[in-house]
């Protein structure tokens, strides 16, 4: 027993913190949203180490690995994973959806009601290329430093550490420095979820407080149905990549780390604040650091299990809303707008997808008026689906981790 609550001292504070915060959010509903600040305060600090982190943890990793080309195999593989597990997402979220009608007939002439429906929703007028080009780069260095910026700040993070890599012993100083900078980094991250249970506690309490006024209308079935078939897969296929990944052992490690990482994604519902601590959920597991240190922050911002999931969930709800008929072909359109539509979802709090619901009124051919629809279930599911899509990059790091070095990484 001792042992156990040693293992498991910070989950379980974390865990009791989390429970206090629901209990006082179901006592006082909205006026506990006082204590938000010491909740924003928590996330402030989160959100103020991660350009940093990632910078120093992907840019160190790369200039000390000794074989150059594994940081390309370590990516390549890290992409066909996620590729596969955004297809696995799309499926269950279609499977959650096609046999349950989200809105019930008698709240859909109120919710039309309160759309102001005009034409539909016209294109940004910028190509494929030009999206690409804006989201891997950027027009002035200062603008690396900005988290809204964060798969230019991988790009060039990685892009530094093969240079320095490439210059051998003459950049050792320099090296030496990403290393000691990482570490520095890491303690920080350390003296920083001291504060963890006041600031997911406050967060939860706030969040229990006020969340059930956005449960109103045909969107509770919504939330009802999106929750359960997330609790499903993030048990069913979790397990599934943890015993892929590592067998009985990977299993193990898996489920016996990755509380912290859940509770800072429902807590504060930013994928970006998760990163500091699934870097240290991935340490604990063992998971090499060269491959941990790239391979989460990419995840963050292209692979959203829940993001993907709450996409197709967003369509169905539109679907059955205007009575459209599915067809073998609206189905795979479904599925690929869903899939382009998260991948321009930015790694920050309810807000950040709103592109992707332009996309989807876009794509899908339906009126500008359904916005509010899909941000009312944007905001209502953002708690779930960051969990997942947090969880989902640590379970990619154990898979790419498989793939890189083999069976038996685990034991190396």
């Amino acid at each position: 027993m001792k042992k156990f609550l040693t293992t498991y001292k910070q989950s379980l504070i974390l865990l009791a913190a989390i429970i206090i915060g629901t209990i006082a959010g179901l006592i006082f509903g909205e006026r506990i949203t006082f204590l938000k600040p010491l909740g924003d305060l928590f996330l402030n600090l989160l959100l103020v180490i991660i350009v940093p982190l990632i910078f120093l943890t992907i840019a160190s990793s790369i200039a000390k690995m000794k074989s150059p080309k594994r940081i390309g195999k370590i990516l390549t593989n890290a992409i066909i994973v996620i590729v596969i597990m955004s297809i696995v997402a799309v499926g269950a979220g279609l499977l959650g959806t096609l046999f349950v009608e989200l809105v019930e007939m008698e709240d859909k002439d109120t919710l039309m009601a309160t759309l102001d429906l005009g034409e539909p929703a016209e294109a940004e007028d910028l190509t494929i290329l030009d999206r690409t080009v804006q989201a891997l780069s950027v027009d002035d260095f200062v603008s690396l430093f900005s988290r809204q910026n964060m798969i230019a700040i991988i790009v060039m993070s990685i892009l530094f550490g093969i240079a320095a890599n490439m210059s051998g012993e003459k950049a050792k100083p320099v090296v030496d420095f990403l290393d000691s900078a990482t570490d520095i980094v890491m303690n920080l991250l350390k003296i920083i979820m001291y504060y963890a249970p006041i600031g997911l506690g406050v967060y939860f309490a706030v969040l229990i407080g006020t969340f059930g006024a956005s449960l109103a209308l045909g969107y509770a079935k919504t939330f009802i149905v999106y929750t359960l078939v997330s609790v499903v897969f993030f048990f069913v296929a979790y397990s599934v990549y943890a015993y892929i990944a590592g067998g009985k052992k990977g299993f193990k490690v898996f489920w016996g780390n990755i509380l912290p990482a859940t509770i800072t994604a429902l807590a504060t519902c930013s994928s970006a604040a998760s990163i500091p601590v699934n870097l240290a959920t991935c340490k604990k597991m063992g998971i090499p650091d060269d491959i941990a240190e790239p391979v989460i922050p990419l995840g963050t911002n292209i692979h959203k299990d829940g993001s993907i999931i709450g996409s197709v969930f967003k369509i169905m709800f539109l679907v059955y809303l205007f009575g459209t008929t599915l067809t073998g072909g609206t189905v795979l359109q479904i599925l690929g707008v869903a899939l382009i539509a998260t991948l321009l979802v930015t790694a920050v709090p309810i807000g950040g997808g709103t592109i992707s619901e332009m996309m989807i009124l876009v794509m899908m051919g339906y009126p500008i008026g359904a916005l509010p629809v899909l941000t009312i279930i944007a905001t209502i599911i953002d708690a779930p689906a960051t969990a997942l899509n947090v969880v989902g990059d640590v379970s990619t790091a154990m898979l790419t981790a498989r793939a890189t070095d083999g069976k038996d990484w685990m034991q190396e």
